[in-house]
């Protein structure tokens, strides 16, 4: 049995943690990314399915080219971050289940079912971009995720050729806190929750 995390880490993780857009002039690595993607990787999916792929905006033009195809407030935050990640969904993630979920042929559950495939990828590949967001507030960075942006623009640009598409996109960085609102509210449990 697993023991709960302390005070200090869940105000990390989730009571003080906040969506951040503006963050400090501060760099983030790339052994930080990969460190973010080395606990992400093991969060649950179905059937160990995996469809998120990631593109990590780090340079002046990958900036550049994400901030074009958002709307103007979005582009001005991705311009200032210094990492934007696009959290893309692979619709061929199943090629990979012989490999990823050997137990049993997995791969056939999804062959020629377009809406499994695209519910699946999609849902999955959410799941692996709150992981994401979750395994950067534990390694001490900040995030901002945010819709506000052209999918297809975005394919176009970064997914041309490729069977993945886009899903959502997430600056990262040292958050700056001059750039938050005051925290939305946040219900108790039984406004938004049933035990039956």
């Amino acid at each position: 049995m697993s023991e709960a995390l302390n005070e200090t880490a869940l105000d990390q993780m989730f009571r003080e943690a906040r969506s951040y857009n503006g963050y400090l002039d501060t760099p983030v690595s790339q052994a930080q990314l990969e460190a973010i993607w080395d606990l992400m990787k093991f969060g649950p999916t179905s059937a160990n399915c995996l469809p998120a792929r990631i593109i990590w905006c780090t340079s002046d033009a990958a900036k550049q080219k994400l901030a074009a195809c958002t709307m103007p407030t979005n582009g001005e935050k991705i311009l200032q971050a210094p990492v934007t990640a696009i959290i893309g969904m692979d619709l061929e993630f199943y090629e990979l289940l012989p490999e990823l979920f050997p137990h049993t042929d997995a791969r056939s559950w999804f062959v020629g079912n377009d809406a499994l495939i695209e519910k699946t990828a999609f849902r999955n590949s959410s799941l692996q971009g709150a992981y994401l967001m979750l395994a950067a507030r534990a390694l001490g960075l900040d995030t901002g995720p945010m819709s506000g942006f052209n999918n297809a623009a975005v394919d176009e640009a970064f997914f041309e050729g490729t069977t993945v598409q886009s899903n959502f996109i997430c600056t990262l960085g040292f958050g700056d806190k001059t750039s938050i609102f005051e925290r939305s509210p946040r219900p108790a449990f039984d406004r938004f929750n049933q035990v039956v």
